[in-house]
């Protein structure tokens, strides 16, 4: 009796500690955008020159940047933004909010949104808080 209660408590733990492959794809892929526009935010300060950056139908490129600066590909495929404004970096150091929804083809029900509100850096959030 005691050996089944530990084997139950073992796989409820085990349970709770995985998590969905497609959320932590969707988790990974919000951080390193948040990553890479604050990079792409911090180069057109320090050059001067306007950076946009704009998804593509297989990725998304940032406008101003030598080709190659920073990646343009998306690490999960079937990953996409839904709308496709294009986000404004620089060179000001103010910038307008602005926001990304990004989303899995597979899961179009799971959403998170990169944001600013223009003063802190890009940052992940879930699409529904403000």
């Amino acid at each position: 009796m005691v050996v089944v209660a530990i084997i139950a408590l073992a796989s409820a733990g085990v349970g709770f500690a995985l998590r969905d492959g497609g959320q932590a794809q969707l988790d990974r892929e919000a951080d390193r955008l948040a990553a890479l526009l604050e990079t792409a935010r911090a180069q057109s300060r320090a050059s001067g020159i306007p950076v946009r950056w704009r998804p593509t139908a297989d990725g998304f490129v940032f406008e101003g940047l030598p080709p190659g600066t920073l990646p343009d590909r998306w690490l999960a495929p079937g990953t996409a933004v839904v709308g496709g404004l294009p986000l404004l970096l620089g060179p000001e150091p103010l910038i307008g909010r602005q926001e990304a929804v990004l989303t899995l083809l597979a899961r179009p029900d799971r959403r998170l949104r990169v944001a600013t509100d223009g003063l802190r850096p890009f940052a992940v959030v879930p699409a529904g808080a403000s």
